[in-house]
């Protein structure tokens, strides 16, 4: 690369998970320094094959999201350019670049594991990572102000892209969208998938805020959520659009009133895991208290793992949620939690195989919310309370008729309903008149519950008594307080570690039975 003979400043836009244009720091910041600005994405090996990242449904979104982008780079150049591909190890294409005269520029996010070394060892060679995101950086305590920090942020005015005086160009290097599906055979087979891009992601939107009004009522209830939630969340993840683009159209376009201010307050809640993970990247694989790490290793059992991944562990909810996760790459927010608190408190099976389960198959998983709210609901932070979900309630509550349940798991469709919280309890006669075996068996249509319930609940608590007083007192450590990372900061951690720490908690804890 080589911006020109006449040797104008010359500026790359490294996209990796920002792709949009407005209200995008990085793009931003390199118009303001350079003459010529070159926008690139590099397709890295490392999320394809067998043991890539991504599910191909999360491939082909994000696939749909470059395209999108590219013909947003395509409109501002007034056709002179559009965005550049390269594929392989980043730092080396950015290397290249840096060889080369570029200064490359990338919006600073919050990230671990490959992502966190990849971002160091592009740092290493200069590249220019812009905060805007509206995340405290370099600063002492974080968590200090926070609320009023972001709220700031969500009221200001949003990065602007100055282009003129600014051209755009492209490389053509060979690579191209259709090239890297057909190089990895990315064939998806989940359906329905939202349509990537910030075109869709700014309908859905528009959408959305005309009926924001029966949001409230419609998030709990995996029937009525798919529809009744906002449909954002995975435009969010890859960037489309940003939390604050979406909160001043939420406040300039949607009438006042509790499902206006629910979905807002879920925006202060995605900066707040996102400033989790800024603050400690740990979150992707160890516990967040050391007196919980290794909790549930001793019980690990691949073929409860198996039963849960597959929905075939005889909890109807549960399994009906497994399949949905699989077969569609969504499921709402209740649902994942109750899956998660399945997984972790009646199988009681390591918790980083099933947040990368879960990591790999949604397809709106952001690192910054999946594994801190696996973390949170396993309860490997240390609080003393833990939210348990019994997955029987789960059904009177949420699936009453069991229409949920048998679209996910036929072989119950002609269990009736009241059975349906306990299918093992279904009298032989019911399951011979309505053609449905419950049990063991090769011959049977479902199985059994692969834990007893009631056995399974009392040995998690028995086990999870053991830390818990320790694991609150071990938030007192200025460390492990600012690994927790919670809204309260460093105060908070400590009252919780003086009030709970070494000593057991009276009239704190939640049984399963309670949700």
């Amino acid at each position: 690369m080589d911006p020109s003979a006449s040797d104008p400043t010359g500026a790359v836009v490294w996209h990796r998970d920002q792709l949009r244009i407005r209200d995008q720091p990085a793009v931003a910041a390199a118009t303001e320094h350079a003459d010529v600005v070159l926008p690139l994405f590099v397709f890295d090996p490392g999320f394809y094959g067998d043991d890539g990242l991504a599910c191909d449904a999360r491939v082909r979104f994000l696939h749909e999201c470059l395209v999108d982008l590219s013909d947003r780079y395509d409109t501002a150049s007034g056709g002179r350019a559009r965005l550049t591909y390269a594929h392989g190890d980043p730092t080396a294409v950015l290397a290249a670049a840096v060889d080369a005269g570029w200064t490359v520029f990338a919006a600073q996010g919050p990230t671990g594991r490959y992502g966190l070394e990849r971002d160091a060892a592009a740092a290493d060679l200069g590249v220019r990572f812009v905060s805007g995101d509206g995340l405290r950086r370099g600063v002492e305590r974080p968590r200090d102000g926070w609320s009023d920090h972001v709220e700031a942020w969500f009221e200001a005015d949003q990065h602007r892209p100055s282009f003129e005086g600014t051209a755009l160009t492209d490389l053509n290097t060979g690579v191209s969208v259709e090239g890297i599906e057909a190089e990895y055979d990315t064939d998806p087979s989940k359906s329905p998938v939202p349509e990537g891009g910030t075109t869709a992601a700014r309908e859905t939107l528009r959408s959305f805020v005309e009926r924001m009004a029966e949001y409230p009522g419609s998030i709990s209830s995996p029937l009525d959520a798919r529809e009744g939630c906002s449909g954002l969340s995975p435009y969010l993840t890859f960037g489309c659009l940003s939390t604050r683009q979406v909160y001043q159209y939420v406040h300039e376009h949607a009438p006042s009133g509790r499902g206006r201010d629910m979905f807002v307050s879920r925006l202060f809640w995605n900066r707040h895991y996102h400033q989790k993970l800024e603050d400690w990247p740990g979150w992707l694989d160890t516990a967040v208290n050391p007196e919980l790490e290794g909790f549930n290793r001793d019980t690990y059992d691949p073929a409860l793992v198996a039963a849960w991944k597959a929905g075939r562990t005889g909890y109807p909810m549960i399994d009906a949620a497994m399949r949905c996760l699989e077969a569609t790459g969504w499921l709402n927010f209740r649902m994942r939690a109750m899956a998660a608190s399945g997984y972790f408190h009646l199988l009681q099976q390591p918790w980083r195989i099933g947040a990368d389960w879960y990591h790999h198959h949604l397809i709106d998983s952001d690192a910054a919310i999946n594994y801190t709210q696996w973390q949170s609901q396993a309860g490997l932070i240390g609080k003393p309370s833990l939210r348990l979900y019994n997955p029987r309630k789960q059904v009177r509550d949420q699936d009453p008729d069991g229409e949920w349940i048998r679209r996910w798991v036929p072989e119950l469709t002609g269990l009736p309903p009241e059975h349906l919280p306990r299918p093992e309890l279904t009298p032989p006669a019911v399951q011979a008149d309505c053609g449905v075996v419950i049990g063991d068996g090769p011959d049977a249509d479902y199985p059994r519950p692969v834990v007893e319930y009631e056995a399974a609940k009392e040995r998690f608590w028995r086990r999870y008594e053991g830390p818990k007083a320790a694991a609150a007192a071990r938030l007192a450590d200025e460390e492990v307080a600012r690994r927790a990372s919670f809204s309260r900061g460093l105060a908070g951690a400590k009252a919780i570690a003086s009030k709970y720490g070494e000593r057991e908690p009276t009239g704190t804890q939640t049984g399963l039975d309670d949700f």
